[in-house]
């Protein structure tokens, strides 16, 4: 999340205070005091949807500055983000914290995973990904940012524990031993540039893993994880050698031949808002750059 500049992270739009490009592209550590899904102002708001209020839902938006929602590609404004949650006419929800962190005493970042059911669902879940800044602003805590995936097509993670990129790995031994492995399965070297603190880099992580891209990883690709850092400086080598744009944010992709000559590298953020894609988006990518049959 990041505002007034282009971010260096996993998502890229305009936002409305400057903290959050710098919380968001730093990781925001995590702290003994790290919030959980019993942050009070989000209970309130997820009270109010579950009772249909929507002034007071309406409340709990940012108005100076103006509470910025954005859907896929599409900018909306609080009161889109209050019409769909009231017109859903919500039942129940179950909420999982993927991840709470508080960079200062005025500022909360949640990242949940929602399964609610809704009148028109059948009695059957539906799944939201919310990604939520909060802001105190004299005494009432209120919501500046929000980033919304409904129904995401790619698996969300329920958590963020996983470490995709250890701190003590070596991604130039790792590389080198890809390549050699590659050049005797006849394979190419598929580098994702990325960091742990990074939602939407779980999110591709957990895709290429699953039963649609897997096979096509594994039949093809000899996989490198170049580590970022928590400021996006580690590695830097590596991001300069494969010509990786990182203020179109990150996951950033790839391919290289075995012999390390660069094929392809992603120029204008195509994956870095991972929790939008769809399995066939990430298929094409990965079929089109694979070695030539034999």
């Amino acid at each position: 999340m990041t505002k007034g500049v282009e971010m260096n992270c996993a998502r890229k739009f305009v936002f409305v205070i400057a903290l959050a490009l710098a919380v968001a592209c730093t990781g925001w550590a995590q702290s003994p005091a790290a919030p959980n899904a019993d942050f009070a102002p989000f209970q309130q708001w997820m009270g109010a949807i579950l009772t249909g209020d929507a002034a007071a839902l309406k409340g709990l938006y940012s108005t100076d500055p103006a509470a910025q929602v954005r859907v896929k590609t599409q900018m909306h404004d609080a009161d889109a983000d209050i019409s769909f949650w009231i017109g859903k006419k919500v039942r129940s929800m179950n909420v999982d914290l993927v991840r709470g962190t508080a960079p200062r005493p005025d500022i909360t970042h949640l990242i949940l995973r929602i399964n609610m059911v809704t009148a028109s669902s059948e009695g059957k879940p539906v799944l939201i990904t919310d990604d939520q800044v909060w802001q105190k602003q004299a005494d009432q805590w209120r919501l500046v940012s929000v980033e919304r995936t409904d129904a995401p097509s790619l698996k969300q993670p329920s958590d963020m524990k996983k470490e995709i990129y250890p701190a003590s790995a070596d991604a130039h031994a790792e590389l080198k031993e890809a390549e050699e492995k590659a050049a005797r399965e006849h394979k190419r070297v598929l580098l994702v540039f990325g960091a742990n603190w990074c939602f939407d880099c779980h999110v591709l992580d957990i895709a290429f893993h699953g039963p649609e891209l897997g096979p096509i990883v594994a039949a093809n690709y000899e996989v490198v994880h170049v580590d970022l850092g928590p400021d996006e400086k580690k590695n830097a080598d590596l991001v300069q050698q494969f010509d990786i744009p990182l203020n179109k944010g990150i996951p950033a992709m790839a391919v290289a031949d075995s012999d390390g000559k660069l094929i392809v590298s992603q120029k204008n953020g195509e994956v870095e808002d991972a929790r939008q894609l769809t399995p066939e988006f990430l298929a094409e990518f990965l079929n089109k750059w694979k070695p030539q049959a034999h």
